[in-house]
C-alpha cells in the first residue's frame, strides 16, 4: 500500500500526485473522485470514471464505428432474425457457400 501526504489549499482542495492520477484514469475528462468517511472518522477516496475501465473498449472510435455502421444496417433492413440456434447456423452455412 502507498501513502502520500498532500496539502490542503485554502479553499479545500488537494492535488493528487501524477502518477496515482494516472494509474487510476483520473487524468480522463470526466473523471471524478468519491469522497467516504467511514465510520471510524477514516477519508477514502475513490476514483469514479464515467464509463467503468473494464468497459472502455466499447467506446473507442473504431467500435463505435462498428456499431453506427450496424446501426445503419438495422435502419436499412439488412438483417435476419433467427428463431433457434439451427436457424442461425444455417443461414451461416448459405452465407459461407454462396
Amino acid at each position: 500500500m502507498k501513502s502520500y501526504h498532500v496539502s490542503v489549499q485554502s479553499r479545500g482542495t488537494i492535488a493528487l500526485p501524477a502518477d496515482l492520477r494516472r494509474r487510476h484514469h483520473l487524468d480522463e475528462p470526466g473523471a471524478q473522485v468519491r469522497i467516504v468517511e467511514t465510520e471510524d472518522g477514516s477519508i477514502e477516496l475513490q476514483p469514479m470514471l464515467p464509463v467503468p475501465a473494464d468497459q472502455r473498449w466499447f467506446w473507442t472510435e473504431r467500435w463505435q464505428a462498428m456499431e453506427r455502421e450496424a446501426d445503419e444496417d438495422v435502419a436499412a433492413g439488412r438483417v435476419s432474425q433467427a428463431m433457434d440456434v439451427d436457424e442461425f447456423l444455417e443461414h451461416i452455412r448459405q452465407i459461407r457457400d454462396d
